[in-house]
């Protein structure tokens, strides 16, 4: 009985204080009508209806790597729980591209959510609940009136025994009948490619390596398509072993040590993973499989890191863009060291020393000389930092959480949104400039570091779709066309923009085989 006092109670001082202004006990607030509803076929759920359940509601953004961090937990609850637990994911938009329900219908089905999710787009069911943060979550009891709510990620074990409770409170009336869900996966065409999130040329081998994100493996051609290797199977995993054992979950960001080593972050089994291309085997680096918040500047490679996205290798070392951690880190492959290289840990636009600036989810990487550019997402901004000691992070473009759009200018003026890559270009004796995958304007923007100018040099139109990683080889810029399922090239001298099409052998295109060699 004290257990349940005290969960009870907790919960509802967690409402009060850092999560939403309804108070516990209070009847839950309907949905409004008229908002767009995903895996359930269209059809707007209501409370009344849920009545007899235990309901969750979980308030994200789909680019906020918090609420990101969420969904494990939340698919834990729905196995432990099944019918008796009603998740209802209310997707309240920061970025005006997330706000369009056949955007949020993507992320449902690069995350595999099964759960009914509904548009808050102009935040009618946030306001109701006096929710004031990404991510939120709400409970409600089988009578329809509010437990109480709980912001930020982490709380599994509070929420399992909350539900715990109530359920058990409520055993007599608890209504087990599933939800009517027409799944969005159900509608998902076959592709070649699935939200492939990264890509990486290598000029000199005259090759392509592609993370073919939500099939769980990495993807080796030449620079016209043909499939040479496929790293890892469609199944997501984290195992060691062959090309053909190895197992990934939804990598993303790459780099090469050397022509035959290969790293790849792992992401959501936050990891990093070595690939030796001689040998046609995978290793894990660092990494464990499991999510942890990173509390000091020094940890150790056998624990788990927190969604690694990018990559890069420099002078024998690994730079890591630690997302969650909005951090970069830096981990020494010889010697397994693992220390933080840049940024507080507190999500904010701010410039300084390096461990002492703010930096916002950071999701790409690229070093030139002495310097590292990256591309800070949430504060859709591109940064460099220094990489000698005493080293400083400034801020190219971008102004802050809440400030982007799609501008070209300079300086105070340009607004970019939520860019996920980042490429130097030197092209003669020009200037170095950056390339930039400005990801929710699905353009591509070049940026000059010294004007802290940007204009946009290709998209619109529907020419791309959320493109999330960059690489240059030979005057072409290779782009990862995440939405659209494909390789995009384009020629930098004619600006023009063509499909990358793949040539997989049969068997392999047919069965997503793995193999040490497909040549």
């Amino acid at each position: 009985m004290l257990r349940k006092l005290t969960s009870a109670i907790l919960f509802g001082i967690l409402l009060m204080t850092t999560a939403c202004g309804s108070s516990a006990g209070q009847p839950a607030p309907e949905f409004p009508t008229g908002l767009d509803w995903l895996n359930t076929g269209g059809k707007a759920l209501s409370m009344d209806e849920l009545k007899g359940k235990v309901v969750l509601l979980d308030f994200w953004t789909y680019g906020c790597i918090n609420c990101i961090h969420v969904i494990p937990d939340l698919k834990k609850l729905e196995h432990k729980y099944g019918d008796a637990l009603a998740v209802i994911g209310v997707h309240s938009a920061k970025f005006e591209q997330e706000g369009k329900t056949d955007n949020i219908r993507k992320l449902v089905l690069r995350y595999e959510l099964e759960h009914p999710v509904v548009n808050d787009k102009d935040f009618e069911i946030w306001n109701s609940y006096g929710v004031n943060a990404w991510p939120t979550l709400a409970l409600v009891d089988p009578q329809g009136e509010i437990i109480g709510g709980v912001s930020g990620e982490g709380h599994y074990e509070l929420l399992d025994r909350v539900i715990g409770d109530t359920l058990e409170k409520f055993e007599a009336n608890i209504d087990r009948t599933p939800l009517p869900l027409t799944l969005e996966r159900d509608s998902l065409a076959e592709t070649p490619l699935l939200f492939p999130g990264k890509v990486l040329a290598d000029p000199e081998a005259q090759r392509l390596f592609i993370a073919d994100t939500n099939h769980h493996r990495i993807l080796v051609t030449d620079l016209d398509g043909k499939v040479t290797r496929i790293i890892g199977g469609k199944s997501k995993g984290f195992a060691d072993g062959d090309f053909a054992g190895a197992r990934f979950f939804l990598p993303q960001g790459m780099t090469l040590g050397d022509a035959d080593t290969l790293y790849v972050a792992d992401t959501e089994n936050h990891a990093i993973r070595k690939v030796d291309l001689s040998l046609g085997q995978v290793s894990t680096l660092a990494g464990n499989g499991n999510q942890r918040y990173m509390r000091d500047n020094e940890a150790d490679p056998q624990d788990g890191l927190n969604s690694p996205w990018d990559l890069a290798f420099h002078e024998g070392l690994l730079f890591i863009a630690m997302a969650g951690q909005h951090q970069i880190w830096l981990l020494n492959p010889e010697t397994g060291a693992l220390t933080a290289f840049a940024g507080s840990r507190r999500e904010a636009l701010l410039d300084g020393k390096r461990l002492s600036a703010g930096l916002n989810q950071p999701s790409g990487l690229a070093v030139s000389g002495d310097m590292m550019f990256i591309a800070d997402s949430e504060a859709s901004a591109i940064r460099r930092a220094g990489l000698g000691e005493g080293g400083r992070v400034s801020t190219i473009v971008g102004q802050g959480l809440f400030k982007f759009g799609d501008v070209d200018g300079e300086g105070k003026d340009v607004r970019l949104q939520h860019p996920l890559g980042v490429v130097v270009w030197k092209s003669g004796d020009a200037p170095l400039q950056l390339l930039v995958a400005d990801t929710y304007n699905s353009k591509i923007k070049l940026i000059d570091p010294l004007r802290r100018s940007s204009r946009t040099i290709a998209g619109g139109n529907g020419v791309f779709d959320e493109p999330g990683g960059l690489s240059l080889a030979g005057g072409k810029l290779y782009i990862a066309d995440t939405n659209h399922h494909q390789i995009k090239v384009l020629d930098l001298e004619k600006g023009l923009v063509t499909h990358l099409a793949l040539k997989f052998p049969e068997a392999s295109a047919a069965t997503g085989r793995s193999g040490a060699s497909l040549e």
